[in-house]
């Protein structure tokens, strides 16, 4: 199939595209390549992503009238929107970058999935839906109306905008909740990657909540795996969906919400330890507060995923950490 991937330069979309390429896919990549972290390493991803595969367009999903061009020139069967403005603490300082990139992008292809007949819309949702709920695992079946962050906020509202295109155009709509994504090629704004800089370096690293944070660490070779499989499995209608007891995370329409996460959290501490391990360095740390948007905790249910697509994310930290530093010093040619 020819499959559009918005985000293709990025973490996720560049090691997406090597894999559906592998399972026979061609890929329309579209990025905008923007500097919000280092448009180098953006370039370098996409360098690594088979071009007799990947057919690559230069633009901003805000741009409708170029978008609709990309669409109407491809025909894609397949379109995984994973562009959009990341990062928690971010949506603090520049919140209208969230509602560009997150609401009027998304809307824009939504619009193009409409008019040319798209058979399956994947989406990027987040884990950080879950806001101010406590009671774990998170499931997707809970209700998510309680977001800590406009880039939460952003994305529960893709997830509604989806069901709305599902509803009214019976257009198959596949919501993803990450959890906390790591792994080689990752992006510089994430813990993984600031923290090995910053102990390679001899600098302290911020260590939030006093070190008292669970996360649910997902490596992204887990994370392409599940949406390779979903990909081949378009949401379709819960028959057994009662409007008098809804299920947030299906719906009488064409429309799924999954979690993918490693339904296993890690201390921040036990994954800055993993680091340690791997580069033999003892990090000097400065414990902090809880920063302002940030959960405590995120622990995903993933018994659906499983049950729908035989899979489940299961690599270990310490693997995936040693994965990622490997990379690190390779990229970046540090001699330790």
């Amino acid at each position: 199939m020819k499959v559009l991937i918005t985000g293709t330069a990025g973490f996720i979309g560049s090691h997406l595209a090597k894999k559906l390429i592998e399972k026979g896919h061609s890929i329309v990549g579209v990025d905008n390549i923007n500097d919000y972290y280092d448009p180098q390493l953006k370039e370098d991803r996409l360098k690594t992503i088979d071009e007799n595969y990947h057919t690559f367009y230069k633009l901003n999903l805000e741009d409708y009238d170029e978008l609709t061009k990309v669409f109407r020139k491809e025909q894609p069967d397949i379109v995984i929107n994973l562009a959009a403005q990341a990062g928690v603490r971010y949506s603090l300082e520049n919140p209208r970058a969230y509602i560009d990139s997150n609401i009027v992008g998304f809307m824009n292809v939504l619009e193009c999935c409409r008019h040319f007949d798209v058979n399956h819309l994947i989406y990027a949702s987040s884990s950080s839906v879950y806001g101010a709920n406590t009671s774990k695992p998170f499931s997707t079946s809970d209700n998510v109306d309680h977001p800590l962050s406009l880039y939460a906020a952003t994305k529960k509202s893709n997830e509604l905008m989806a069901h709305t295109y599902s509803h009214l155009y019976n257009i198959p709509t596949t919501g993803l909740r990450f959890f906390t994504v790591y792994g080689p090629w990752g992006r510089p704004d994430m813990a993984l990657f600031k923290f090995t800089k910053s102990i390679i370096e001899g600098k302290e690293i911020d260590v939030y909540n006093h070190g008292n944070m669970m996360r649910d660490f997902t490596y992204v070779d887990d994370i392409v795996e599940a949406i390779s499989r979903l990909v081949e499995r378009p949401a379709r209608p819960n028959n057994e969906w009662d409007g008098n007891d809804p299920d947030p995370g299906s719906s009488y329409a064409p429309y799924k919400v999954y979690n993918i996460g490693n339904n296993s959290p890690v201390r921040l501490m036990e994954f800055i330890e993993a680091i340690e391990n791997k580069l033999n360095i003892e990090a000097k740390k400065n414990y902090m507060d809880l920063q302002p948007g940030d959960v405590p905790e995120t622990y995903a249910n993933v018994e659906d995923l499983f049950r729908d697509i035989d899979f489940k994310p299961e690599t270990n930290i310490q693997d995936g950490v040693n994965e990622f530093v490997d990379w690190y010093i390779n990229y970046y040619d540090i001699k330790l």
